[in-house]
């Protein structure tokens, strides 16, 4: 997810059709696919694994949503090859038509504010838990024990971080420095997974050890569609797939396709130990962030909690540069008075934050945040692509056969990208109307 960010910013100063000198190797952009999916909703994978029943139904959800995984990342190569586009609203707006283009650049604001928002709420849970640590030590070091000062609150914590740290790291014009951080992302990534099994090995007498996969009842099975928001998140490169594709020096589709699947099967792999080994040692008490359910004085945990506190605070800046940019294209035809480009850019900058921040301290969890996310992420894995499959077919000449099977896997993926935005904004109210 980090690096999907990194990509847009990029993007951002290419020139919208050709990507000049395109250099990219099949390793690279392998590379570049694992940090573009690598990101916070790691952390939620292990409670997806309890909210769909279990280890082996969840991982067979996985199987059958990759389908729909690498499907959309060739078919958005595909559309790119013939589209002569280099970013992916670009790709929608020359297959599929202005209204749709404009419908894509909405969805883009909507999905990177939400990102920002789990992001802050990553953040804020690792702060609240690296304090509660400390307040732990003091307590343990033979002090009597006090109620938590104020200055430990979440609240306090979080708002001053991004006062101090986030608004100043946002505030330039040009971020660009800030993209070879990313890398901390994937770093982080991979050493939270590892924590996670090494601590499951490490404890023998854990009750959950024991634990196995239940089968679900058939009233039940409605809650296998719970870890679709969690796979569209976690899994969410598409967006950057565009830019990888036009930046490989070998772009035909049949390599591609290789790049695409070896890419997925390693996401799979990561993301299915860390929900498998999360799981298996905390059971249906695991928490929605998988690092809330260990002790806040574990010096590995610590480690992992400051690795991906690091890696978010870095990356938030590029999502706001990003959003803060579509922002000023999409309302820029509406205003009649151009403000300077100061002006704008340190009130959409502020206004961004604040209403994150805001929206970060009302949600309960990150797995409010990311079920939201999850959904709006459908329509660029599933919907998008399947519209310009089939915008495509339009104006391809190849036997009626092989098109009719081609328009019908688009109806299909836009059919089920439908049903889980549908799905995670019902859920989504419920639970809004539950905790009213």
């Amino acid at each position: 997810m980090e690096e999907l960010c990194s990509e847009r910013l990029s993007l951002s100063r290419k020139p919208p059709v050709d990507v000049a000198s395109p250099n990219l190797s099949s390793a690279g952009a392998v590379f570049i696919m694992l940090k573009s999916s690598l990101g916070a909703g790691l952390l939620n994978f292990p409670w997806a694994f309890n909210k769909a029943g279990g280890i082996t139904t969840a991982v067979l959800v996985e199987l059958v949503s990759l389908i729909f995984l690498i499907s959309g990342l060739v078919i958005l190569g595909y559309a790119a090859s013939i589209s002569s586009q280099s970013t992916y609203q670009g790709v929608v707006r020359e297959l599929c038509g202005q209204a749709v283009g404009k419908l894509c650049e909405i969805c883009f604001i909507v999905n990177l504010f939400m990102i920002s928002v789990a992001f802050l709420r990553v953040v804020g849970d690792q702060l609240e838990k690296l304090c509660d640590s400390l307040y732990l030590n003091e307590t343990l070091s033979g002090a009597a024990p006090f109620p938590r000062p104020w200055y430990m609150d979440q609240r306090f914590t979080l708002s001053v971080l991004c006062i101090v740290v986030i608004l100043p790291l946002s505030a330039p014009r040009e971020i660009g420095f800030q993209k070879y951080t990313s890398i901390l992302g994937t770093l982080a990534a991979c050493y939270l997974t590892l924590v996670i099994m090494v601590k499951y090995h490490l404890q023998p007498d854990s009750p959950h050890q024991e634990i196995l996969p239940h089968s679900l009842r058939p009233s039940s099975w409605v809650f296998v569609f719970n870890i679709f928001p969690t796979i569209c998140f976690g899994f969410q490169c598409h967006e950057a797939s565009v830019a990888v594709y036009c930046s490989m020096h070998n772009r035909q589709l049949t390599h591609w396709f290789t790049v695409s699947v070896l890419s997925m099967l390693i996401c799979l792999l990561i993301y299915s130990l860390t929900g498998i080994y999360g799981y298996l040692t905390f059971g249906a008490d695991v928490s929605a962030d998988v690092l809330m359910s260990y002790p806040g004085n574990d010096v590995m945990i610590i480690v992992a909690r400051l690795l991906f506190g690091i890696s978010i605070i870095t990356i938030y800046p590029i999502v706001l540069l990003l959003g803060r940019s579509v922002t000023q294209d999409v309302c820029a035809p509406l205003l009649s008075a151009k403000p300077s480009e100061a002006l704008s850019r340190m009130l959409l900058t502020v206004l961004w934050i604040v209403t994150t921040l805001l929206v970060a301290l009302l949600v309960p969890d990150i797995s409010k945040v990311i079920s939201m996310i999850g959904g709006i992420s459908a329509f660029f894995i599933f919907i998008f692509p399947g519209l310009c499959l089939i915008c495509a077919m339009e104006t391809e000449s190849i036997q009626p056969k092989t098109k009719s099977c081609l328009i019908s896997w688009g109806v299909i993926s836009i059919l089920s990208g439908t049903f889980i935005f549908g799905q995670s904004t019902s859920a989504a109210i419920m639970d809004l109307l539950n905790s009213s």
